[in-house]
């Protein structure tokens, strides 16, 4: 018996269905690259026009009639309108379809989201300086008054956004990030009042010379940093697969492997997104 081709929309056909919660090592995952409504295990097109984000229009999946507005695409699928979302910057993994899908079905959540390819400004890409539950080390925004950065903004309802939350505490805390300094510039040209991000609350990973590390695909980061340090590569080493797989294994290895970022010298404080927290 042969099995049933995938879906054309859905995350398997489209190769976003990796998450990283699961496979460790392929964090941050794959990012949408254009507008698209998540429904569950599916990404619908959404096109981005002039007017507000209930009126992008969404291609239906099977191909049948015309385009509908995002408004009332939600409301059919009984789910909150843009009016009930909030804008939520994402800077790792929750950029990735796959990896929020698996976040909101765990949660027992409404797996339908918007989620919009944008760039901002004041914002640069980090690492974070600790080890995530899973083993791998998440990416981390910064202040960068030079920076213009390609992210993507999710809009969450209230019960999502709260799932969320607590997947990122207490790490990362929510802010809401004042337009006049982060511009989030929509691809239909128009730029949002205001989004929130999870900024970070430990410090971000720093080189010898105070430069910020960047963000990249995890295997590189994890061999970069074993390099770098022989305690590290004593706890968790030799390589990337070990070091997710003893992290993810026992908290203690994770506890001593973000005191050793802080004994390296590595750890930077990034006071200019946290105290924003509390304020939306």
């Amino acid at each position: 018996m042969t099995t049933p081709a995938p879906h054309p929309r859905s995350l398997e056909a489209l190769g976003l269905a990796v998450a990283a919660a699961l496979e460790p090592l392929t964090y941050p995952g794959l990012p949408v690259t254009a507008p698209a409504l998540l429904n569950g295990r599916e990404l619908w097109e959404l096109e981005p026009v002039a007017g507000d984000l209930g009126d992008w229009p969404v291609r239906m999946p099977d191909g049948s009639g015309d385009p509908l507005p995002l408004d009332r695409v939600l409301r059919n699928l009984g789910a909150a309108g843009p009016g009930g979302r909030v804008p939520v910057l994402a800077v790792g993994s929750n950029a990735s379809p796959g990896q929020m899908a698996y976040k909101l079905a765990h949660a027992g959540l409404s797996g339908v989201l918007p989620m919009v390819p944008v760039r901002v400004g004041g914002i640069g890409v980090g690492l974070s300086g600790h080890i995530s539950p899973r083993g791998y080390v998440s990416a981390s925004p910064y202040t960068d008054p030079e920076a213009e950065t390609p992210l993507v903004v999710t809009w969450p309802d209230p019960e999502q956004l709260a799932a969320v939350d607590a997947t990122e505490l207490p790490n990362y805390v929510r802010a809401l990030l004042p337009a006049a300094d982060f511009p989030v510039t929509l691809p239909s040209g128009r730029r949002l009042d205001g989004a929130y991000v999870y900024a970070n609350a430990r410090g971000v990973l720093g080189r010898p010379d105070g430069t910020r590390r960047p963000a990249g695909p995890q295997r590189a980061v994890l061999r970069g940093l074993l390099a770098e340090s022989p305690p590290l590569r004593e706890l968790l080493g030799p390589g990337p697969g070990d070091w997710v797989r003893r992290a993810a294994a026992d908290a203690g290895v994770r506890a001593r492997g973000t005191e050793l970022f802080a004994e390296e010298g590595w750890l930077l404080p990034e006071p200019g997104l946290v105290r924003y927290a509390g304020t939306g």
